[in-house]
This record gives C-alpha cells, structure tokens and sequence, in this order.
C-alpha cells in the first residue's frame, strides 16, 4: 500500500480542525496508509531579526530531516515552489508511484518557513499559492488535495 506522511511544524489545536483532518484521513484509508507527524513549535521573537529567524529554521530543519528516511520522495511546501492544478497534482503523485517510490513525504514548516537543508533535501518544492496560510489550516488543504488526487487518479467522482 502507498505510505504518505506528513511532517509539520506545530499542532492541530482546533477541534473543528482536527475532525476535518480526521475525516480526510479516514476516507484516504482505502487509498494509502497516511501518518502524519507533528514536532513542537519553537517560540521566535515576534520582531527577530534574519539571523535569528535562519538559525530559527535551521533547528526545525534539523529535527525534521531527522525525521525523513532516505527512500522517502520527498515534498517541501513552499511559498516559491511550482504551483499545480488539483488534475497535475494528481498526476504528479501517479508518476512518482509508477517510479516505484512507495513512500512520500510532505513537509508543512513553521511560521519562518523550512531551512534551506530541507529545501534542498525535498525532492519537490510545491506551492498552493503565493499567499501564505495559517499552517493548522494548510494541513486541511493539503490533506484535501491529496484526498482529491486520488479520487481523480481512480476516476472517481468529486466534487468540483
């Protein structure tokens, strides 16, 4: 079975969010084994200054690279990645099974965005817009569109 996880920075804390990822994970169950896993946030200065905001994301990095195995194909979501229609996604996602990649990765970093180690680890950088979205709510779009992705790979209705 196709293995998907996703690695975040930060925790769903809203209910109403956490159903949503439930319910999400619960209708890919037929479709892939989805993990997801959540590392703790580390609190940055509201006014930090670049520097710190690089070493910042350098120590999320690190702790989330730790987290990737080398099989893993891997899929940073970025700001400056390449942006996709839900149809390409799903595509995209058929080309890296039919590769042989069984396990897929995606990383959702925190407010500082990901280091440039796990930019350069991913093996696709990935936006949804040039808009930037609370990550608790990103998680929910995301798992939707993986959701989506394969409904549309199995030719099987959704909607629009």
């Amino acid at each position: 079975m196709k293995k998907i996880e996703i690695i975040c920075v930060g925790k769903l804390k809203e209910k109403f969010l956490t159903a949503a990822y439930f319910e999400y994970n619960k209708r890919l169950s037929s479709y892939c084994k989805l993990t997801s896993i959540e590392l703790a946030d580390e609190k940055i200065a509201v006014h930090a200054s670049s520097k710190d905001e690089e070493i910042f994301k350098d120590r999320e990095g690190d702790r989330i690279l730790a987290k990737i195995t080398n099989n893993a194909f891997v899929i940073a979501l970025a700001i400056e990645g390449q942006i996709m229609t839900s149809p390409e996604f799903a595509a995209y996602l058929d080309e890296i099974y039919l590769r042989g990649a069984n396990h897929v990765v995606f990383v959702v970093g925190g407010s500082v965005g990901l280091s440039s180690k796990v930019l350069a680890r991913a093996n696709l950088k990935l936006s949804f817009s040039k808009m930037t979205f609370p990550h608790q709510l990103f998680r929910i779009m995301l798992i939707e569109q993986i959701y989506r992705a394969f409904k549309i790979s199995a030719n099987e209705v959704y909607h629009k």
